[in-house]
């Protein structure tokens, strides 16, 4: 008796048997993604281009924009292409510089460093136009741009406070950049310490470090705060999936 025809045959490879792993390509988020790379840019370049002193690449509100412009310009391809999201890792650190550089600036900056733009202060020949339009974009702009993304652009129920620890680590290396310039620097060089509880001349280091761990423990609280938030929020991305699946035509091959 021989075997039945269809045992017979040779079996598929895995190549022609697994789903295609790049899904549709997504351009809304994408024009969103794209649009809030380039606010996260703007300012940074504006300050640099307008002679901004002290240096403004020192400030931790400068690099967290480039964090967060690369971010969103990666996130964007990924949209075009059809690929998979960011990793939670990653896109939770992200949420956290940014609302870190927010909260900071209007809720201490502001009220200890005088008119918006004191935290970059511009040279003698900077307009106060162009100030004021990069503390717009670094301080306000971005992290809004960044929060309006997770929220209506990804999933809930994926950050976890296991991730926490990653998120505090480009924090702690700003920190150990900062001391690290600052020593190298001479005591009369300037901008030597970029904020006023990072002087370790006026504090000293034990001072300082008392300092940096207290506003750790408060990143690490909001840090928990926002994974508990995107536990409870809803899916609105997935609304916005669901509604498009709807109005798919047949010929699509049903919900995707």
């Amino acid at each position: 008796m021989t075997a039945p025809r269809a045992t017979l045959l040779p079996r598929p490879r895995a190549a022609e048997v697994l789903p295609d792993p790049a899904g549709p390509r997504r351009p809304w988020a994408t024009a969103l993604r794209a649009t809030a790379c380039g606010a996260a840019v703007a300012g940074p370049v504006i300050a640099l281009a307008t002679g901004y002193a002290p240096p403004a690449l020192i400030h931790f509100t400068v690099l967290a924009n480039v964090l967060v412009a690369g971010a969103l310009g990666w996130s964007a391809v990924r949209s075009w292409r059809g690929g998979p999201p960011l990793s939670p890792r990653l896109s939770g650190g992200v949420l956290l510089l940014a609302a870190v550089t927010g909260l900071m600036y209007h809720l201490v900056l502001v009220n200890h460093g005088g008119p918006p733009a004191s935290a970059l202060r511009g040279a003698p020949d900077t307009g106060a136009g162009w100030s004021t339009t990069v503390s717009l974009l670094l301080h306000t702009v971005t992290p809004l741009a960044v929060a309006v993304d997770w929220l209506l652009l990804t999933a809930p129920r994926r950050l976890r406070l296991a991730h926490i620890p990653l998120w505090l680590s480009a924090p702690a290396a700003y920190l150990g950049i900062v001391l690290i310039r600052g020593a190298l620097l001479s005591p009369g060089a300037q901008a030597r310490y970029p904020y006023p509880f990072l002087d370790v001349d006026a504090y000293g280091y034990a001072g300082v470090l008392t300092q940096a761990l207290a506003l750790g423990l408060l990143f690490a609280a909001l840090g928990v705060l926002i994974t508990a938030v995107d536990h409870l929020r809803p899916n609105v991305a997935g609304w916005f999936q669901h509604g498009r699946n709807r109005i798919s035509p047949p010929a699509a091959g049903g919900l995707k």
